[in-house]
Order: structure tokens, then sequence, then C-alpha cells
């Protein structure tokens, strides 16, 4: 972390500050659980908890500073030392923002390179950001030291979880990866002020959270924001495959990068930029992308993934477009890509039991396109299996919710998944769907909660069996997952593997 006194805090944030100026934090943490020595504990509002509760907690675990939005009095009456200002998350953010600044201010004073490199779009941010962390880290600059490259725990991507990414950076940084989320027009608009990015990711254009942004026209404006935050000198990194990415290109007076898995719809004459493109794509018997990287139009390189599903073979080609746009050669990249398993949870997380029963836990989040491609995955990968598609609601969709599960219900049918689970209220159009499309009896099963379909599937999985569990977080089928893919012992061991894919 970058040195504040608790006086610079102060100035930095427009706080007042109540304690000694000279008090220099080590570590900041939301969570008072998280608190440890030397800590600047931030008191932030939440949906079911104040933060402000939790002060003399914090300051207990070895806090020795607070960023407050009012005086929080310990047993005798006096104010714990804080910097107290209107707003917590806000005074995160300018405090992140003077971060970066001081990183990129330094290692420029010392002749040395710093790249921050920001990533939106509806589907595939945590995994694309994981994979340009792990191409940084591949290389002898992103890999010396701890904070050489930092990016995201999870899917920290918001005024909070931004601001505590950067907050791990230091001047040994060299890389740090910034996942940009949104639920309203202005949202990455500030996150990119926040980081100034040198590099803008923007993969896809999607329905998530059509309800909160008020429609999918609403949610490219907001993505486009990340571009436009660019500077003459920076790179966007375009998703040519999607219409409405595509189009930001002409919000931008930065260098563009274009990357694509369909080469042959692209007339390389009418890009205005350089092209990164999957040539002869596919999936392997264990529907893991296969493809030639191809950049600039220059010969391919074998890229053989471990992530399962031919969707990724987008978010592998613009972690590999970012890599380029930072000057990492292609050889290095398509080594780094073809090493890389999943490195965060139930994202295609494959666990193969001792019994024969094979699980792929999806269930960290879920809209109408990620639903789509894991379900295409489960028909390529179940060919002489059986099939079971456990799905869940997918939350935020707005006026669209209805539709969207029933397009879903459609789906499974048509692509001949053998068992279709539907867990929630919240998804019973997509199980309505279902039945009208298929008339199913047995194979075609409605429950109210996740015990319930637990209770089912523990009963009815055969060896052999393959189950995929899909849903919103907010619906908890992620957990789920967990128990159907560790039911068959008390713990993982070397008899059931899995595998973050």
């Amino acid at each position: 972390m970058i040195e504040f006194s608790a006086a610079e805090i102060a100035r930095i944030t427009g706080g007042r500050l109540v304690g000694d100026p000279q008090t220099i934090p080590t570590h900041v943490a939301t969570d008072s659980r998280e608190v440890g020595k030397g800590s600047l504990y931030v008191a932030k509002p939440g949906e079911h908890a104040d933060g402000h509760s939790f002060v003399e907690a914090a300051f207990a675990a070895g806090a020795v500073l607070a960023l407050c939005e009012r005086e929080v009095d310990d047993d005798a009456g006096t104010v714990f030392p804080s910097v107290i200002v209107p707003d917590a998350v806000l005074a995160m953010g300018a405090l992140a923002k003077e971060a970066v600044r001081r990183i990129r201010e330094a290692r420029a004073a010392r002749g040395l390179e710093f790249t921050v490199v920001g990533i939106t779009g509806s589907a595939g941010k945590t995994t694309t950001k994981d994979l340009i962390a792990g191409i940084f880290r591949s290389t002898p600059e992103g890999s010396a030291g701890p904070t050489a490259t930092i990016s995201p725990q999870g899917s920290y991507n918001g005024e909070v979880g931004v601001p505590l990414t950067v907050f791990t950076a230091d001047e040994s940084t060299r890389y740090l990866v910034i996942e940009m989320g949104a639920t309203g027009i202005g949202h990455i608009r500030y996150l990119a002020d926040m980081v100034v990015p040198d590099i803008g990711v923007v993969l896809v254009v999607g329905t998530a959270h059509a309800g909160e942004f008020g429609g999918v026209e609403n949610i490219a404006i907001a993505k486009g924001e990340l571009v436009e935050a660019l500077a003459p000198e920076g790179t966007a990194v375009v998703n040519y495959d999607d219409p409405r990415v595509r189009a930001m290109e002409a919000r931008t007076i930065a260098r563009k990068i274009f990357f694509t898995a369909h080469p042959d719809a692209v007339s390389p004459s009418a890009v205005p930029g350089t092209v990164v493109a999957a040539l002869d794509s596919r999936v392997d018997g264990d529907g893991r992308p296969v493809f030639g990287l191809s950049i600039g139009g220059e010969p391919p390189v074998e890229v053989h993934s471990r992530l399962i599903g031919a969707h990724h073979v987008g978010n592998l080609l613009a972690a590999a477009a970012a890599a380029h746009a930072a000057g990492i050669g292609t050889d290095a990249i398509a080594a780094s890509l073809s090493s890389q398993a999943a490195a965060s949870r139930w994202r295609m997380e494959r666990t193969d039991r001792a019994d024969g029963v094979t699980v792929i836990n999806d269930a960290y989040n879920a809209n109408p396109e990620s639903m789509r491609a894991a379900l295409q995955t489960l028909a390529d990968l179940g060919r002489g299996r059986r099939t079971w598609a456990v799905l869940g609601a997918m939350l935020e969709l707005g006026d669209e919710s209805i539709a969207a599960h029933t397009a879903v219900g459609t789906l499974v049918v048509r692509l001949n998944i053998d068992r279709l689970v539907v867990v929630g209220r919240e998804a019973r159009a997509l199980y309505v769907s279902a039945v009208n499309e298929g008339s199913w009896g047995d194979e075609c099963t409605f429950v109210e909660d996740v015990d319930e379909a637990f209770e089912l599937l523990e009963g009815e999985l055969e060896p052999g069996d393959l189950v995929l569990v899909k849903s919103s977080n907010g619906v908890g089928l992620r957990h789920l997952g967990d128990r159907i893919a560790w039911a068959a012992q008390d713990q993982p061991s070397d008899t059931a593997r899995t595998e973050l894919m």
C-alpha cells in the first residue's frame, strides 16, 4: 500500500482529522473481521449493517485510524482516531486515485513503466481479468515480487472493490489490472477517472442488469465510458463480434485493437486498427477451446486452453489483445493462455466425483448470454452421457425477465438436455416454457429451494451423469453445486478431482 499519513488522508478526502496526524496506516479494510495491525478501517454504511457499529471492534483488532461519516466514541467517551468525511465510499475513491497518481509518478521518476488495464462488459470480466493478470505474471517484470502484478480478488469491480484493489499496489507494481462493473450510466466513468487506465477492454454488451440500466442501449452507453476515458496514447481493446461494442471505436481517440472469434466476417481494410483473431477455432473432447492466435495478420500460434466452453474464445482473445497492447509477444501470450486454468471459483468449475458423476458449477452469475453458452457446452460435453441442467433465476433483468427465462427453458429442450431441475419461484417461467416446449414428464422438475434440489439430485444421480449448475449469484446455487460435487465423500481428496476450468 502507498503510505498516507492521517493528515494526508484528511487533506486528500476533504475530511476532518480527529487524532494523531502522523499515524500511517499500512492496510485498508471495510470489514472489521479483516482488520489487522495497522489498518485503516472504512466505516461505510451497508445494506444490512452500518460500519460505524464495528469501529470499536476494528480498533480492538488493530486498526490505527478509521474513515467515518460521523464520530464514534469508546466507552470512556473518547472519539476513536478518525477522518470524518461526508461519504466514506467517495473518500475511498479519492484516496485510491491519489495512490495511482503517486505510483505512476514514482515509477516514471525512476524510468520504470506502469500499466493500468481496465476491463468491462456484461459477461466474462472476471475470467478475462484473471487471464490478463496471468499473462503479466508470466513475464519477468510482472512476476518480480508479490505486488508486481495486482488484480482484484474475485469480482471486486465496483466503487468499493476497485479502491480496495488499488490499495494493495505500491511503487513496485508494474501492472495494475482493474475489473469494472456498473449498474448505471456514469459508474464506469467514475472508476476510470479513479485509475486512469492505459488500456481499456470492452468485452460484450448483454442484458445483465438491464432492469437497473433501463435497457440494453443504456448498458452500451455505460460500458463505452471506459474507451472514452482513454488518452490518445492509450489503447482501446474492442470486441469486433459485438456490434454495440464495435461501434464504441468511434467514441475514443485512442489506438484500437479489435478481437474476433469470426475472422472470416472481418474485412481487414475496413478495420481502423490491429486485429487479434482466432483461426480454425474448435473445442477438444473435454470442451476446451483450441485455436490459432493471430495478431495483426501474423502467422498463428496455437492456443490450447484449459478453460471449458467455446464461449471462452472471446475472453482469451481479449486477454491476448490487452497483453499485446502492453508490449508482450505473441509466443509468450499463447504459452500463458495455454497454461492457465480459471483462477476464480464457480466459473465453469469442474469436479469429477469418485463415483463417475461430473459436476460443472457455473453459478457465480447468470444472464441470457452466459446461460446459452453454458447450456451449449453441457450439450457438447454430454454426448454419450445423461445430462442435467440445474438452473436458478437470472436476476436484475427487469421487464425482460419472463421472456428471458422462457427462452432458456425452450433452449434446454431444443438442445436435448436429458433432465432439467428448476430451483426457485423466480425461475418458474423457465420450467413452464420447458414443459410447454417438450411436454416433458419426469424429465423436468420444479423445486422450491436448494435443499429440495439437493435431495432430488442425491437420490437420482447415477455414475456417468454430467450436471451443470447455473444461476445468478444472489440465488445461491453455487453452494448447491459445491454440495453436489462433494456429496460422494466428506471432503476433497485424490478420488474426486476439482479443476477451476
